[in-house]
């Protein structure tokens, strides 16, 4: 049986299956055979809007310029848009996302057992993607437990009819709220574009999912989308340390990236990242 499980959610903008390549590679350098014994889910909703940008650019594209940067925008403020836009819909793009999330949590439940241990690691969007699927579902637990003033989510797939519909039971429920995430990375994280309008005592981060959970946040000062976290209201600076780094080291990525914007493109290939979250699986590891 498989020791750890490893979740990966990516980001935003254009994005192919094989995102997580990279990453799993420089795992493999630092692991060796002992990744053989990590099991990994690899969340994959840009499938759910990218048909729908692509359509949008090649209807506009011959009316603009800055090409580049105007693609770059499309295709990531656009999977913001459309995840937040109608979410409350039945079978919105929130809705969906979260049940690609909760179908590969499962499937690592499947992989580990009950007792986990899983670490995820969300990149720039996927970081408000997956902190706001377990917000939901640690909200549906309290609802369903009939916690005083807490009602049910109404948006997404932890909504009332979904988890009262018999499916859930309390330990999947349970595991699927991420009871078994020991740690969470997010790199070029950008929840706070999210909460930045709303007053600061609206700003609630998800509760610590159990005694050993870990949040890691990194992010470039460079990178304009990604953001620290500890500064935001309501418990961010006790759940979350913050690392503060010079996103691509390597040579080429230094030259031509780690210095400007382009560095939010480079988080799951620079040590920093890959170090943390080989020593996390490894300490999950014999």
């Amino acid at each position: 049986m498989f020791k750890v499980a490893l979740l990966t959610v990516h980001g935003m903008g254009e994005t192919q299956e094989d995102y997580h390549l990279s990453l799993l590679d420089a795992l493999k350098k630092r692991l060796g055979s002992r990744f053989d014994l990590v099991s990994v889910h690899r969340v994959y909703y840009q499938n759910l809007l990218q048909a729908n940008e692509a359509a949008v650019w090649q209807a506009c594209k011959e009316h603009v310029d800055y090409h580049g940067l105007r693609r770059f925008l499309l295709f990531g403020f656009a999977d913001a848009a459309g995840l937040e836009t109608g979410k409350d819909a039945p079978q919105s793009i929130y809705e969906l996302a979260q049940r690609e999330i909760a179908h590969n949590v499962l499937a690592a439940r499947n992989a580990v057992g009950d007792g986990g241990p899983l670490i995820a690691i969300a990149q720039s969007l996927g970081g408000q993607v997956l902190s706001s699927y377990i917000y939901d579902a640690q909200k549906a637990i309290k609802a369903r437990a009939g916690v005083p003033n807490i009602n049910y989510p109404g948006a997404g797939m932890w909504q009332r009819h979904y988890v009262e519909d018999g499916t859930w039971s309390d330990a999947l429920l349970a595991f699927a709220s991420g009871a078994a995430l020991r740690t969470l990375f997010t790199t070029g994280c950008n929840i706070p574009i999210f909460v930045a309008a709303h007053k600061r005592m609206s700003i609630i981060p998800i509760d610590e999912p159990n005694k050993r959970f870990e949040w890691h946040n990194f992010y470039d000062p460079d990178d304009a989308l990604g953001w620290p976290l500890q500064p935001l209201a309501n418990g961010y600076n006790e759940l979350v340390q913050d690392h503060r780094i010079n996103s691509g080291r390597g040579v080429i990525d230094w030259a031509l990236k780690s210095w400007n914007p382009l560095s939010h493109t480079t988080y799951w290939t620079d040590g920093n990242v890959v170090d943390a979250v080989a020593e996390a699986l490894a300490d999950c590891l014999p």
